[in-house]
């Protein structure tokens, strides 16, 4: 089967606008997540290569496989600049706006769509989804596969913590490494941007903090390849560059 790029076929859009039917909260989570080839895939349609999600519309983080995907995210991963990690002074999560607003700058995925980024990405990535009485756009109820764990969670907004919104570069890694220099707005546009978020069991968001991929990886082995695309892919839009650890650790994951 032919693999699409860039975002832009015609079949990628229609699954994109097909997953956005989807949705949010309610975990059920036995313990530590899962890890190796044990973990099962997730079913077809309900996660997408990020090879294949260069904008982040498509739900979840399906894993890199083939040979060829392997050395297509080494070349991009090579990519990413690195540099030391600087100061945490004078960070924090308001300087990077409101969270969750819908009306960030710059026309990332989703915005001023008349509804929250948070439950833009529950959609997303959901399945079986429930909205609020009256409401297309506040989720109730979802069934989640969490990339992260490879485990399903049910999810139910009376246990909203359950599930939470991962930035895959988190904002004070960016702030470390350049974004204490950006305008207002463009950290605006990195704490709402799709391609940079992902709805994950709230213990493995909880346990990852602003942590590098020299630091932190997903339990789930079969999506790590995956995970370090997504951070380069994030870096590489918004210029950012990452400490050297954290970029051998990336190319480890693929194969390099």
């Amino acid at each position: 089967m032919r693999r699409l790029r860039g975002g832009t076929a015609g079949a990628a859009a229609v699954l994109g606008t097909v997953l956005l039917l989807a949705g949010c909260e309610n975990v059920d989570l036995s313990g530590g997540g899962p890890s190796g080839s044990a973990v099962p895939a997730a079913e077809p349609g309900r996660a997408v290569s990020p090879l294949d999600n260069p904008d982040g519309t498509a739900p979840g983080l399906a894993p890199v496989t083939t040979d060829a995907d392997r050395a297509e995210a080494r070349a991009l991963i090579e990519k990413v600049t690195t540099k030391g990690r600087g100061p945490r002074t004078g960070y924090d999560r308001d300087e990077f706006g409101y969270a969750w607003t819908d009306s960030a700058p710059g026309g990332v995925p989703f915005s001023r769509n008349g509804c929250d980024t948070r439950n833009d990405l529950l959609k997303r990535d959901g399945q079986k989804v429930t909205f609020r009485s009256g409401s297309d756009c506040v989720v109730v109820s979802m069934t989640l596969y969490d990339p992260y764990t490879g485990k399903d969670i049910a999810w139910k907004k009376a246990k909203a913590t359950e599930v939470q919104i991962d930035h895959v570069v988190p904002l004070s890694y960016a702030w470390q490494m350049g974004a204490s220099r950006w305008s207002k707005g463009k950290r605006e546009q990195l704490a709402n941007d799709a391609l940079n978020l992902l709805p994950v069991s709230g213990s493995d968001n909880s346990a990852k903090r602003d942590s590098g991929p020299a630091s932190w990886l997903p339990p789930n082995k079969a999506i790590r390849c995956s995970y370090a695309v997504r951070f380069a892919q994030v870096a590489e839009k918004y210029g950012l560059s990452v400490t050297a650890p954290d970029k051998e650790k990336m190319l480890q994951q693929c194969g390099g």
